[in-house]
């Protein structure tokens, strides 16, 4: 499965971008240019620089070319975690296990679900993360194939679907919950707890412009997992 030229051109300028090669400010090859060095039609450019423009990645200024976006200034940020490497970082092995995945499209009685999924279906996506083979966090993710296709490709072997996305997907907003909730019997038989144990549950969804990216829910062995925010004043990070 290859994707589409439009959604090409967009993933490989948002590499770009993610990676720093491309940095804000900069200006970006001109539709010509874009339509010689890819040997396409200008709809096919332009529909490439319109996703980039909707994410907030790019700014399209009529006559003088796209550009790329500078990062808003937030007065408080909590980031989003990669679970490998809090789990590495102290020491323990961590591994990802995929219990299964499925497209489908949104539930028309969910508005969440309707809102993540765009124009297109959700990637449904089950799994464990482990460290030192004792389960610590069940996790339920959908994604959003209208804003990310690519993901479709993906069959998580190596990587976790959340690692995934933060290395090939940049967000530029997020919203997470943070709840103490009872494992139900689902959640209890993939931690190896009881039903009705203490597990610290988050709920995170992420956008990029006005796409939705992912809506998460984990749940996390009440003992085994901390969670650390730290914040800082907008005041603190300059004039950027």
């Amino acid at each position: 499965m290859s994707l589409p030229l439009h959604e090409r051109i967009r993933s490989e300028m948002e590499a770009a971008i993610l990676s720093g090669a491309l940095r804000p400010g900069a200006r970006l090859p001109t539709e010509q240019e874009l339509m010689r060095d890819y040997g396409c039609a200008r709809m096919t450019v332009s529909k490439a620089l319109s996703a980039l423009a909707s994410a907030g990645l790019i700014e399209r200024r009529k006559r003088a070319g796209s550009f790329v976006a500078r990062p808003r200034v937030h007065s408080m940020m909590l980031d989003i975690p990669d679970l490998e490497q809090e789990v590495t970082e102290r020491g323990q092995r961590y591994r990802f296990e995929l219990l299964g995945r499925r497209t489908a499209p949104p539930d028309p009685a969910d508005a969440e679900e309707v809102q993540l999924a765009g124009r297109g279906e959700l990637l449904v996506i089950d799994g464990v993360h482990f460290a030192d083979d004792m389960p610590l966090a069940s996790e339920r993710r959908l994604v959003s194939l209208w804003s990310v296709p690519e993901i479709a490709l993906e069959d998580f072997a190596e990587i976790s679907p959340g690692a995934w996305l933060l290395g090939h997907v940049p967000w530029t907003e997020a919203e997470t919950r943070i709840a103490a909730v009872a494992a139900d019997r689902t959640v209890a038989a993939r931690l190896e707890i009881e039903t009705g144990n203490a597990c610290l549950f988050i709920e995170r969804r992420t956008w990029r412009g006005d796409e939705g990216i992912t809506l998460v829910r984990q749940h996390f062995v009440g003992s085994a997992y901390d969670l650390i925010a730290r914040f800082g004043s907008a005041r603190s990070m300059g004039g950027v």
